[in-house]
């Protein structure tokens, strides 16, 4: 269950549109939350202080993370879950060190 401190990341995340649509120069396409499982050890999800913010398609589609795999994504696209998930932390400053001080 996520705390009310997650959740208002997690919003704000998602209110930042494609993370990958972004890079392709694409403001502010509809976002669904993606927990990137190789940052939990490759077991389970990440914290929901550490989600990217993917439309349907980048996501789940076939050119997606879930469609083409990690591997398959960074060879297609040229950059990683890591690379996206530092951009959206860049962008609202990085609330998941702010979470570690708490």
């Amino acid at each position: 269950m996520a705390t009310l401190k997650e959740k208002k990341h997690m919003s704000a995340v998602a209110d930042l549109g494609c993370a990958v649509c972004r890079r392709m120069g694409y403001e502010g396409t509809p976002a669904e939350l993606h927990h990137p499982r190789k940052l939990a050890g490759g077991w389970g999800r990440s914290s929901h202080m550490l989600v990217i913010p993917l439309c349907p398609e980048h996501h789940r589609g076939n050119k997606g993370l879930h469609g083409l795999g990690t591997k398959g994504f960074e060879k297609y696209y040229g950059y990683d879950e890591a690379a996206l998930l530092k951009d959206t932390l860049s962008l609202l400053g990085d609330p998941y060190q702010e979470q570690q001080e708490d």
